[in-house]
């Protein structure tokens, strides 16, 4: 037969909620709540010194002796709680543990000063068990509930010492403010513990995104690597698919000496562009260590500009140098040559016979060196832009599509970047900027 379900009693019910108060306290982390434990240490100095000043205002009207008592209580009270901030600050205050010595400290000296002065005032109106409602925040702050329970009971027992021999009135003060310590014991232990426990779970949230993080990063760079191993498989198969049906074609009878010349051929140029790719992938995956140097901006453009002109694909495109003869700059030379060759070679490819390219190169108001390559074949669809720094994109027939991916690895680093910085009709520019830790006066003028 199934069992009666029977409701837990009051006392059952009651004792589960405290269990569950005490399992509710978060220890403090390292630097949590570090401000109000602070704060509470300078408050207990602020009412002892309020104390202090009072009594020394009203000792004429006191008696002697007993004034002088409470006076030395008081100044040696204000003595010892200045010195433990002092040493507070003198001695690493960000470590946690100096702020936990400097809690408990806190609150052992209120407590003696709070007993030493209810013995001095036995009989008489005692108002110094006010200082005891530090002792309580702090305890509220960095302590489990027995422990805050326990300063409690220590704070309402000086309470009623200070106010013996008792009446009706001086019980009823002392319950009141027992009854204030208590309350504010509990609302601060609850309020604190809840603060704790949300920055517990909050840290935890950042732990398990940044993990998340770290998950998708790693899985991003996995897509990246398997989308860049299709993309090499993808141009290594045509060149290599070419040279074999070349081979097996040149091999049938009936094929003429001119026939197999000509599949020869095929099977040649197709082995140097599999060699070129193989090459520029090299060069992209394993870009070198950056050499810097002193070098002449001009005489850099200068050579690249050669070598563009005489170039076999540069079919009647002209090739114009803007730059200041007595610009210099530091930089990799032949890695910024290469960059800025592969630029150039693009440029000439989109250009028309007639038309003209312009290596130009000036430096920023920053200090940065800007090299740019500009044409007049614009503008580069929109398209083609969002994925004209891919390696392995390309809209040429014969192209690897790893000039730009290159010349960028370079211009990054150099610790600069490199840009579509103008694409519109009649203009298009590609730039590389380096930044340049130390920079000469700025210059420009135009050589051909």
């Amino acid at each position: 037969m199934p069992q009666a379900h029977t409701s837990p009693g009051p006392i059952q019910s009651l004792r589960a909620h405290a269990g569950r108060l005490m399992r509710q306290y978060t220890p403090p982390e390292s630097g949590s709540l570090r401000h109000q434990g602070l704060m509470c240490t300078a408050l207990s100095l602020v009412l002892i010194t309020i104390f202090l000043g009072t009594y020394l205002a009203m000792g004429a009207g006191r008696e002697v002796a007993l004034g002088s008592g409470v006076a030395a209580v008081l100044m040696a009270g204000f003595v010892i709680d200045a010195i433990l901030l002092l040493r507070f600050y003198a001695c690493d205050p960000k470590a946690h543990r100096r702020l936990k010595e400097l809690s408990w400290s806190s609150i052992a000296l209120n407590s003696v000063l709070v007993g030493l002065l209810s013995l001095l005032m036995w009989g008489r109106d005692n108002e110094f068990y006010v200082l005891m409602i530090v002792p309580v925040l702090q305890a509220a702050i960095w302590l489990d509930l027995g422990g805050t329970a326990g300063v409690l009971l220590v704070s309402i027992f000086l309470n009623f010492l200070g106010a013996f021999p008792m009446d009706a009135d001086e019980w009823a003060e002392a319950a009141a403010g027992s009854l204030i310590y208590a309350l504010v014991a509990i609302v601060v232990w609850l309020l604190v513990n809840s603060l704790r426990d949300r920055e517990a779970r909050l840290k935890h949230n950042l732990e398990e995104l940044a993990r998340t993080r770290e998950r998708l990063m790693a899985e991003e760079k996995l897509a990246a690597v398997g989308r860049l191993a299709s993309a090499i498989a993808h141009e290594i198969r045509n060149p290599i698919a070419m040279i074999t049906s070349s081979l097996v074609t040149a091999r049938y009878n009936g094929q003429t000496e001119a026939d197999r010349q000509r599949l020869f051929e095929i099977a040649s140029s197709e082995a140097g562009r599999l060699e070129r790719l193989t090459s520029d992938f090299l060069t992209y995956a394993r870009a070198r260590e950056i050499a810097l140097e002193r070098a002449n901006v001009l005489e850099t453009l200068e050579y690249v500009a050669g070598i563009a002109r005489a170039h076999p694909d540069n079919g009647g495109v002209g090739i114009e140098i803007q730059a200041a003869a007595e610009l210099e700059a530091d930089f990799d030379v032949s890695q910024l040559q290469q960059a800025l060759l592969n630029m150039a070679m693009n440029a000439l490819d989109a250009c028309q016979p007639g038309q003209t390219v312009v290596l130009q190169a000036e430096r920023r108001p920053t200090g940065a060196i800007s090299f740019q390559v500009i044409d007049p074949a614009g503008p580069i669809p929109a398209g083609t832009t969002a994925r004209i720094f891919e390696p392995f994109f390309t809209t040429k027939p014969h192209g690897t599509g790893l000039g730009l991916a290159i010349a960028r690895n370079i211009a990054r680093a150099h610790g600069g970047d490199l840009t579509l910085s103008v694409n519109q009709p009649g203009r298009v520019c590609f730039a590389i900027e380096i930044p340049q830790h130390s920079a000469r006066g700025p210059g420009r003028e135009s050589a051909s």
